[in-house]
């Protein structure tokens, strides 16, 4: 047994700032797995990771809302915020990395084990410590040096029980600014909508929400609303096979899932900068598309500081990547064997300059959506 590793605000704003990193960390990968995937072809396997990408930016939403709530500020530009890839996630499961990969058994594979459940027996054996290695871990603590969690969903518990119990000893714990908030009328994904965080209650939804829809509790193929835990959702790549309500885990019987493994640009797995050609019009691209993804999160960053309604924009400035993503992986990659290119998500600092609102609207009007 160890000793709970949450117990004032502090600590519950350092999960909390941890917890938007780990739904962040998971975008880049599927977002160069669903580029990678030809034009017409994989439309199963394109749906699935192009949904739970969105869902990943519902639940980094979410994190942010309680973050605010108790009167932290998000900032997704910090330094480590975005991972050197290939990379363990934030803030280290040692038993797999996390690479930039086109689509292909391997990439599904990595996402299986990103969204694994794994409950832990009971209580606080949740924590272990690091030399412990009898199974596999996926999150540390970010307030005691050495403590890891089974998985992602035990480390959402860390978090709820810890915010219960701050919650009963600090009746100005929900001190957040209400404006700050991101509500429902700014952001919907067809996995569920944002909710307000306001107090104990609806932080605790909006946390449990997260886990229950993929993030390693293992409460059943389909969360409380009928739809596929995220994990479920990939081993149904791996099957071929959809889920039907009431399957077992391990026997899908629904409809055949259709998949071309080569049906995809076979770009370089966690390209770098350094691997293009200096001066070259493919660099100048690379480089170009890290800038925007940076002013992307700056964006983000200005919508979860009291501008929620430029989620919409921000939003679109991620569709608006799509061209620069596509230019990437079309294109042969010089010395890497016939392999194309792709981006690196290496964010220059002078791209955390916040992209003026009303410019980034008129970019952005009639954008398509997911």
């Amino acid at each position: 047994m160890t000793a709970p590793t949450i117990a004032n605000r502090d600590d519950l704003i350092s999960y909390l700032h941890t917890a938007m990193a780990l739904e962040h960390a998971t975008i880049p990968p599927y977002l160069t797995a669903y580029y990678s995937i030809r034009p017409t072809t994989n439309s199963d396997a394109a749906h699935i990771i192009r949904v739970t990408a969105v869902e990943e930016m519902l639940h980094l939403t979410l994190a942010a809302n309680v973050l605010n709530a108790i009167g932290g500020k998000p900032d997704l530009t910090r330094p480590g915020f975005v991972p050197s890839y290939p990379a363990y996630l934030p803030d280290g499961e040692d038993d797999f990395t996390v690479d930039l990969r086109p689509f292909s058994p391997e990439a599904v594979e990595a996402f299986c084990k990103i969204e694994r459940p794994g409950e832990a027996p009971g209580g606080r054996s949740r924590l272990l410590p690091e030399s412990d290695s009898t199974r596999p871990l996926l999150v540390s603590s970010p307030t005691v040096e050495g403590m890891r969690f089974y998985s992602i969903g035990e480390f959402y518990e860390e978090i709820i029980e810890g915010l219960e119990k701050v919650a009963a000893v600090d009746p100005g714990l929900f001190c957040g600014d209400p404006a700050r908030q991101v509500g429902p009328e700014y952001f919907y994904s067809g996995g569920g909508s944002v909710i307000p965080v306001f107090d104990l209650d609806s932080a605790l939804r909006a946390l449990r929400f997260i886990a229950d829809q993929g993030e390693g509790l293992d409460s059943g193929i389909h969360d409380a609303d009928g739809e596929l835990a995220h994990y479920y959702r990939f081993r149904q790549l791996q099957f071929g096979r959809y889920y039907e309500v009431g399957d077992h885990p391990d026997a899908p019987t629904g409809p055949p899932l259709s998949i071309t493994w080569d049906d995809v640009y076979q770009v370089k797995v966690s390209a770098r900068l350094t691997d293009f050609p200096l001066g070259s019009e493919l660099a100048a691209a690379a480089s170009r598309f890290n800038t925007e993804y940076g002013r992307f999160l700056a964006l983000l960053t200005r919508t979860f500081n009291g501008r929620p309604s430029l989620m919409q924009d921000a939003v679109g400035y991620m569709f608006r990547l799509r061209d620069e993503f596509t230019r990437l992986v079309r294109n042969p990659l010089p010395g890497s064997n016939g392999l194309n290119a792709a981006p690196t998500f290496e964010i220059p600092a002078a791209a955390w300059s916040d992209p003026d609102a009303s410019s980034a609207a008129d970019e952005l009007s009639g954008a398509v959506t997911w």
